[in-house]
């Protein structure tokens, strides 16, 4: 691991680090806030699952979360959203490629080789951090924006008892419900839509639901709302009964703005649950 920057912050550190990823065959880079705390012992871990067209810089410098996770002695970690690199395919589309990974193991030619985003934050990185950080990897929670907020409502939803708590803003809710969201899985995990039901927050909640709580944030004024999906989602959050809150915020849209306005209830949520 090579440490690319560290600087104080909220009285803690915020790191920049890269690594050679084995699941995704390359080389890969992540953000970590440690509070000050985590001198003295382990801390509890929050993710943060950035969306389309992001890097880990782009929740590190906009989303205003270090000050919020400080206050409550959590450590942030901000994953970057896919495979990058020369030899690493890519398409002109925003939502495909490089910066568009999905937060899924892509089966399918030319994505195959390097796009297991998956197995990348559920594996990969939680060893590494574990091995290099003072985290106390038993108290982790995740939220996520857009892309983000998908793969933060399927990872929690399939792992159970890995996170205490998820929360998403914006969140991709039913991608498979789409001809936008078909496209992308079918280029990442072929035409068995059965393979893509375990990436759909909606049919897993219908399946399983979330052992703890969940907060979703979505403005009303949401440029792609009618992509995200918002209303199939807590449609299945009725029917399973299942515990949630789920808010739309009149007039917010899809940006960072939206994101640092919440940002402080999303971390106090988590916060609640990591130090019950």
């Amino acid at each position: 691991m090579k440490t690319i920057s560290e600087n104080a912050c909220f009285g803690g550190t915020q790191g920049v680090y890269s690594h050679s990823s084995d699941s995704c065959a390359c080389d890969m880079t992540f953000a970590l806030f440690l509070p000050a705390e985590a001198k003295d012992g382990p801390v509890p871990l929050l993710w943060f699952l950035s969306g389309l067209t992001c890097t880990h810089e782009n929740a590190m410098t906009k989303a205003g979360a270090q000050a919020w996770a400080a206050e409550q002695g959590i450590a942030l970690v901000f994953p970057d959203t896919s495979p990058r690199g020369e030899d690493v395919a890519n398409d002109e589309a925003y939502d495909l490629g490089q910066g568009a990974g999905f937060y899924v193991n892509a089966t399918q030619t030319p994505w195959a080789p390097h796009f297991r985003m998956w197995d990348y934050i559920t594996e990969e990185l939680p060893a590494l951090l574990d091995d290099n950080f003072a985290l106390d990897m038993d108290r982790q929670a995740i939220t996520g924006h857009s892309m983000g907020g998908h793969g933060a409502l399927t990872m929690a939803m399939s792992l159970p008892e890995r996170f205490r708590s998820v929360s998403a803003f914006a969140p991709i809710s039913n991608p498979t419900a789409s001809d936008w969201g078909r496209k992308q899985f079918t280029a990442y995990l072929g035409n068995d839509e059965a393979s893509w039901a375990a990436h759909d927050a909606t049919l897993l909640m219908q399946e399983k639901g979330f052992d703890g709580p969940i907060l979703v944030d979505t403005g009303t004024n949401d440029q792609f709302i009618d992509l995200l999906k918002p209303e199939a989602f807590a449609l299945a959050v009725n029917a399973r009964r299942q515990q949630a809150t789920l808010r739309l915020q009149p007039g917010y849209d899809h940006s960072y703005f939206f994101i640092s306005t919440f940002m402080e209830e999303h971390v106090a949520f988590h916060a609640d649950a990591l130090y019950a």
